[in-house]
């Protein structure tokens, strides 16, 4: 329910974070986007909408008097957002499925959302390093994919370089041109739910017409026998 509670209200949460804690706001969001990134198991905590909403954040006079700025805060999410790749990376290719197969941490990773990213990144290629960071959840998984399937890392990394400053870029920029304006204050939460939605779209479209797919192949298998 909290963790509900973060995401829809999160302009409110970070701006009591700011109140209480002033320009260590920097390092705790930082860690948030870290661990969402790089911690294979935390594939839930926010991220395209803690962006934005830090950005709102850093235009206000309250996010102003604390020093807090977007531009700072672009940078420190590029950068917690690349190493958190690098590393979930390097825990795929070092810890593959044994992480998978193991009987705590499987609880947390869970064999769909696996599948999802395998699907996805044997479709887009080293694209899917760059379109996975704009999906929830798959952006977690990509990096870990990548890493069992023995992708080489130069090449990961270049487009990690990529997803991430353009993530950053974009996200925050967004909240901080646009989280100030009336309406878009007035119903932040609507507005949260619709940017959740918007990077999950591709997830679920893909989810629906791979099931029509198997759907279609066992009629056909069906008319066969």
């Amino acid at each position: 329910m909290f963790l509900i509670d973060f995401i829809l209200h999160i302009d409110a949460h970070i701006a009591s974070l700011v109140t209480q804690f002033g320009p260590w706001t920097y390092l705790i969001l930082f860690a948030i986007i870290f661990i969402e990134t790089g911690v294979v198991i935390m594939p839930f905590l926010p991220g395209d909408s803690l962006l934005f909403a830090a950005g709102a954040i850093a235009a206000t006079p309250a996010g102003l008097a604390a020093g807090l700025n977007h531009w700072v805060f672009m940078i420190l999410f590029f950068v917690a957002a690349l190493a958190g790749d690098t590393l979930n990376f390097w825990i795929g290719r070092t810890g593959g499925y044994k992480l998978v197969q193991h009987p705590f941490i499987g609880r947390f990773i869970k064999a769909q959302h696996i599948r999802e990213a395998e699907g996805f990144f044997e479709k887009r290629g080293a694209m899917a390093i760059i379109f996975g960071r704009y999906m929830p959840i798959i952006r977690t998984f990509v990096p870990f994919v990548a890493g069992i399937s023995q992708f080489p890392f130069s090449t990961f990394f270049k487009n990690a370089v990529i997803a991430a400053f353009s993530w950053s870029l974009i996200a925050t920029g967004a909240g901080y041109m646009f989280g100030n304006i009336p309406f878009v204050k007035a119903h932040f939460s609507i507005i949260i739910i619709g940017i959740a939605f918007v990077t999950i779209l591709p997830s679920i479209i893909g989810i629906v017409r791979s099931a029509m797919i198997n759907r279609r192949a066992k009629k056909i298998e069906a008319n066969e026998k």
